[in-house]
């Protein structure tokens, strides 16, 4: 009964418009106060628990890494040499945007972020070409949860947290998953393009491309430090991300000398808006998902999901179901911090080892961030293009079938994920 309260007061906020954090801490506290068995100081510590981690420090370091190298042109410079190497495609624009997503997951690894730089980019230049609008969005929004997949990534931070996973084994997961779904939007930008006749932006050119790749090679040195530094040892995904941050401000201090101290200062102010908002929903989640491990509500939604089928593969098609209706309406961030404690145990009920695990859970809910009604990548880009949010959503859709084809080859071809941990650190 009690429980039943708690999911209550927790959906009727977020309907409400209440903010997730908010939501979240607010029933947990009343349903903390109406049980009575615990003290209602309970409430601050767990959720003081659920920031006190190291491994979270590399979430601020992050998103402040990302917002520098939007900042100081860094990612012109990508989106430059994309344009060298790819833009000689049929509908090169859309491969471009693409092939720029793939380079700046290696810096940023968060898809708002690839959306608000990047994008804002990708769609001015798709549109000064005259392709279509909301194609552009579209393949805008399919391309940047590429940035999550592809270490570094904020979201596989947080799941590594919470299932006690190591998170250089997720990034080094996140590789090939990343490339795939790299390849399969390329193919549909290639039949878009087809059917709409879309031109070739320009003629392949080595020299141009040299230029292109001279004038971004320390850009793209960023992922080289970042990536290679995790994979071979040198750095823990932490110090990776403070690393990024002394490059990225080396680059727009010192090489490039685009970033004033005014543009600084907001780029700080911004991380730490955004900082506090993601560590606000994990601590707000870790009260919520003590409250639910407590009640053994993971047995017994284990037990509810076997009751339907033991079959591997109709398990982990309902687990996936779950994972994206739940990322339509819930923040990627709390949806980890919830749900992770309890689909996890089902799954390595299932044989599923928690690093492939982790890898099926953020593309779930990266695909999540395109979908209404939360949806924060098509929030961003509908107000970055000036395109409604209706339109941005029609013209995502279609790149939700790649994505989702994806998804499922991840999920029933495990080495896809777990060739690269394997080969390096197990």
């Amino acid at each position: 009964m009690l429980l039943t309260l708690l999911f209550v007061l927790l959906f009727a906020m977020i309907a409400m418009g209440v903010p997730v954090a908010i939501s979240l801490a607010a029933s947990s506290a009343i349903f903390i106060l109406v049980d009575g068995r615990v003290p209602d100081v309970v409430v601050i510590h767990r959720m003081v628990n659920g920031v006190d981690s190291f491994p979270l420090l590399a979430v601020p370091f992050f998103i402040l890494a990302g917002n520098l190298m939007n900042t100081a042109g860094i990612t012109e410079r990508i989106f430059g040499f994309a344009k060298a190497l790819v833009g000689w495609m049929r509908g090169g624009l859309g491969h471009v945007n693409i092939g720029a997503s793939v380079i700046f997951a290696g810096m940023s690894g968060a898809a708002v972020a690839d959306a608000g730089g990047l994008g804002a980019i990708e769609i001015k230049a798709m549109r000064d070409a005259k392709y279509d609008p909301g194609f552009a969005v579209g393949v805008t929004a399919a391309s940047s949860t590429i940035g999550p997949i592809i270490p570094p990534s904020l979201p596989m931070v947080i799941y590594g947290v919470v299932a006690g996973a190591s998170i250089g084994q997720l990034f080094a997961a996140g590789f090939v998953p990343g490339l795939l779904m790299a390849v399969a939007l390329m193919v549909m930008v290639a039949v878009y393009s087809h059917k709409r006749g879309y031109p070739r932006d320009q003629a392949f050119q080595l020299p141009v491309l040299g230029t292109a790749f001279a004038r971004a090679f320390l850009s793209l040195m960023t992922p080289v430090i970042i990536v290679g530094g995790i994979l071979s040892g040198a750095f823990t995904p932490t110090e990776a991300a403070i690393a990024a941050c002394v490059w990225a401000l080396f680059l727009g201090l010192i090489v490039y000398r685009t970033l004033t101290v005014r543009r600084f200062l907001r780029v700080s102010f911004d991380t730490i808006e955004t900082t506090a908002v993601v560590l606000f929903i994990v601590a707000a989640a870790s009260i919520f998902a003590w409250i639910l491990t407590s009640n053994r509500v993971p047995e017994h939604f284990a037990s509810l999901i076997l009751s339907v089928s033991e079959n591997p593969i109709v398990v982990l098609l309902l687990i996936n179901l779950i994972l994206l209706i739940v990322g339509c309406f819930m923040e990627t961030v709390a949806a980890l911090t919830i749900l992770v404690p309890v689909l996890l145990p089902i799954a390595i009920k299932m044989g599923v080892d928690p690093v492939h695990f982790g890898v099926i859970v953020v593309l779930n809910l990266m695909i999540g961030l395109l979908t209404p009604p939360i949806g924060m990548v098509l929030y961003v880009l509908s107000r970055v293009s000036k395109v409604p949010f209706e339109r941005c959503m029609a013209a995502t859709a279609p790149f939700l079938v790649p994505l989702v084809l994806v998804l499922l080859m991840v999920t029933f071809f495990p080495v896809l994920t777990m060739w690269l941990p394997t080969l390096i650190y197990r």
